[in-house]
């Protein structure tokens, strides 16, 4: 694979565990990538740890190893990234591609926010509070999608998806992956 010298080859990041989805689309031509979308996700909810989440982004988990998978059984979705617990970073999608993250979904006048976004989803659930090594990987993640991307905002599930979904919840410090960056307020969504 050609890596350049930013560590991209084709839309996969190099410093990311490559693991295939087969759930993704091509995005429309000529369709600028410029909001990345940060969500949170636990299989099953509240569990940490295990390859749940990699099976149900490759359409292999088996609905019938926990209770809760029946309610999401045939669902086929799919992130670019997943940063779990520990800070681990993989990559599902190349972000070349539209991932099936966002579902329904507006921002800035703007539906379909999978044909313009990336998804990162960070092992997690909604209203607890996440790991500092899940934030010391999403920063340097970020400053990279940025470099290569036209990135004009990063925004959560439930800024994208009001009402619909509640992701990744008031444990997210926005206002501390902010200062990390160093970016502008005007990149991410209005905090109260």
């Amino acid at each position: 694979m050609g890596w350049t010298d930013d560590g991209w080859s084709a839309g996969w990041w190099r410093a990311a565990r490559r693991i295939e989805s087969p759930n993704f689309g091509p995005r429309p031509a000529g369709e600028a990538i410029d909001l990345v979308v940060l969500h949170s996700i636990s299989l099953p909810p509240g569990e940490y740890g295990g390859d749940a989440i990699e099976r149900l982004f490759t359409n292999r988990l088996d609905w019938d190893a926990h209770p809760y998978y029946a309610q999401i059984r045939g669902l086929q979705v799919s992130s670019h990234f997943v940063i779990r617990r520990d800070g681990e970073l993989l990559q599902f999608v190349s972000c070349d591609e539209r991932a099936w993250h966002a579902g329904r979904s507006h921002w800035r006048g703007r539906d379909a926010c999978n044909d313009f976004s990336i998804g990162i989803e960070l092992e997690g659930l909604e209203g607890e509070l996440f790991e500092r090594a899940q934030y010391e990987c999403l920063a340097p993640l970020l400053r990279a999608i940025d470099a290569r991307y036209p990135v004009r905002d990063v925004a959560g599930h439930e800024h994208v998806a009001p009402g619909r979904k509640i992701d990744p919840g008031p444990g997210f410090d926005w206002a501390g992956l902010r200062a990390r960056l160093g970016w502008p307020a005007g990149r991410f969504p209005a905090l109260a």
